[in-house]
């Protein structure tokens, strides 16, 4: 695999999130269905253990493949931007109710 592969992962796996985190955020405010408020908490679960288990799983890699070190930190540190997002969303949506 190459180093912007792994990028790439951490790339995609934080714009699915984020993008599914919009949908969900943006979907409740709009038309106020209880369905977006309960998506965008099985959301924040799933998400969260996604989002660990991949950066588990690179930082695995990083110290048992020193020459990928590079590109498994740019990838978490691409994923670790979730975590902000998600907490403020998060308090937004125990906000509305």
């Amino acid at each position: 695999m190459k180093d912007q592969d792994i990028i790439n992962i951490g790339k995609s796996v934080f714009g699915l999130c984020f993008l599914l985190g919009n949908m969900c955020l943006f979907g409740y405010l709009i038309t106020k269905e209880e369905d977006f408020a309960i998506g965008g908490l099985f959301l924040l679960i799933v998400g969260s253990a996604l989002n660990l288990l991949i950066i588990l799983i690179l930082l695995l890699s990083a110290v048992f493949i020193p020459s990928r070190s590079d590109a498994c930190l740019k990838a978490i540190g691409i994923l670790m931007i979730n975590i902000p997002i998600a907490i403020i969303y998060a308090l937004i949506g125990l906000n509305l109710n």
